[in-house]
């Protein structure tokens, strides 16, 4: 469910901007999209879990979020992005 040190390392190289880049709108919507997905697997075995349910509702929203945040910001970058996560079909 959490991202090991190496895993979240490599996210944040592939989508950072510069050396250090850490809060960027990409590197933070890459990061929870690693999670989600993690999560995701781990509800399909555990269906009873309501607690990690609750807290993927909460990480899909603050994803949504920022996906409209960096939409409004600069939509190249947006559709970058979208395409490279793999998010809308």
């Amino acid at each position: 469910m959490t991202l090991s040190r190496e895993n979240k390392g490599q996210v944040i190289e592939k989508f950072s901007s510069h050396e250090g880049d850490t809060g960027s709108p990409e590197v933070q919507i890459a990061l929870l999209t690693e999670r989600i997905n993690g999560l995701t697997e781990h509800l399909k075995t555990h269906k009873k879990d309501h607690h990690s349910r609750r807290g993927l509702l909460k990480m899909v929203g603050k994803r949504r979020r920022l996906l409209t945040y960096l939409q409004n910001k600069e939509v190249t970058r947006y559709r970058a992005l979208v395409k490279e996560l793999g998010l809308r079909k």
